[in-house]
């Protein structure tokens, strides 16, 4: 599997990040299974959250394996704007680090943003955190590029360690509201914002919940989240177009949206959250599918 430097961490982590909101430890066996092929596949990066109810089992596999070091854990927490502040940092992640079981985590993320807190505050507790050695790095999932560019201005003139990377939603199907209250989705303008900052971005919902899957059509509105979020003429053609373009590649229209977002100008890592070793593997082919800037453009109906 091909790797993104995270320069923070000195070192690389792979393009396909395990996903695990699925993981429980009443399916231990399940949760070793997949994180076991993920690994065997070339992928050491992990996502879990403190809502997501997943850091034990995925410590308790860690712990099971002995891979500590070679494992990258990306931990989250604060999913509400009012949590944000810079007295409940360190005790969010006093709590990510007992449910994980480690004593460090390589790179966290505040779940939300509260722009009401001024960055340089929010900074200044995470750079103490790092210090502590209770984190390595740090960055904002659903931050906006403004807050982002506001922290690492700050950072630089304060030589500190600045955001090390973002997770808002980024998908080939251009979302049309926030699936939940908080999210951040990436605009023509962020993606600019990226190409010039050439800060990573780790994309949750990468396949946008599924919309290239086939289960999704015009004349369905069964499923009202993905209608409201998703569903307009512009996305069905991007379906079209995906799944005429993964006919003529051999592999499948989700696998081309996957593929889309790893091959953007900027470094992408796509959070996957696969229920099955199936559509691992899925997800695993579709990291080798590599598109043309010509397929990218019109995939995005340019």
């Amino acid at each position: 599997m091909k790797t993104i430097p995270i320069p923070e961490l000195n070192r690389h982590v792979s393009r396909l990040c395990m996903g695990t909101m699925v993981f429980s430890r009443a399916e231990q066996s399940f949760t070793d299974d997949m994180l076991d092929a993920f690994v065997a596949a070339g992928g050491n990066l992990l996502d879990t959250a403190e809502v997501y109810g997943s850091e034990r089992p995925v410590g308790e596999w860690i712990r099971s394996r002995g891979n500590r070091v070679d494992i990258v854990v990306l931990d989250k927490a604060l999913d509400a704007t009012e949590k944000v502040t810079p007295e409940a940092i360190p005790k969010a992640i006093a709590g990510n680090l007992e449910r994980l079981g480690s004593d460090y985590i390589d790179l966290w993320m505040l779940h939300r943003d509260n722009p009401q807190v001024p960055a340089g505050e929010i900074v200044d507790v995470l750079n103490a955190e790092v210090r502590a050695g209770r984190i390595r790095a740090f960055g904002g999932s659903n931050w906006g590029t403004d807050r982002l560019q506001a922290a690492n201005d700050y950072a630089k003139s304060h030589g500190l360690m600045g955001m090390a990377g973002s997770s808002p939603h980024l998908s080939l199907a251009t979302a049309k509201d926030a699936m939940w209250r908080g999210c951040i989705w990436v605009t023509e303008e962020d993606r600019d914002w990226y190409r010039r900052s050439q800060m990573p971005l780790f994309s949750w919902s990468s396949q946008a919940r599924g919309f290239f899957s086939g289960r999704f059509r015009p004349d369905d509105p069964s499923d009202a989240n993905m209608v409201r979020v998703y569903y307009s003429d512009e996305n069905f053609e991007k379906l079209r177009r995906a799944e005429e373009l993964g006919r003529r590649k051999g592999v499948s229209a989700i696998q081309i949206a996957l593929a889309w977002v790893l091959d953007q100008d900027f470094p992408a890592i796509a959070l996957i959250g696969p229920a099955n070793r199936d559509e691992l593997s899925s997800c695993l082919e579709a990291e080798k599918v590599e598109l043309t800037p010509e397929e990218l453009a019109w995939l995005e109906l340019r």
